[in-house]
């Protein structure tokens, strides 16, 4: 560890260090159905915590690419559209 590394007394207590999340955990992607609810999760999640009302108006996601590359249309994400099941 380097010595400028700083870590907290409970990031001592638990074994942590800077790098990860806490809660993180792997995922190995294991088809091409969980492929795209990841995609879809991703580029939901700004609705999701409410720092936009509708999917495009994130103006930093690559929701935008898959609008031109005709893989979502520009209205994706609004109630009627989603097709998968993001909180499992």
């Amino acid at each position: 560890m380097p010595i400028t590394e700083y870590r907290s007394k409970i990031h001592l207590k638990r074994h942590e260090r800077g790098i990860w999340q806490r809660r993180f955990w792997e995922h190995v992607i294991r088809d091409e159905t969980d492929h795209i609810n990841h995609i879809d999760y991703i580029h939901y999640n700004p609705v999701k915590h409410g720092w936009v009302t509708q999917v495009s108006d994130w103006q930093y996601s690559s929701f935008h690419r898959f609008v031109e590359k005709g893989v979502y249309s520009s209205n994706w994400g609004k109630s009627v559209d989603l097709l998968y099941e993001f909180d499992k």
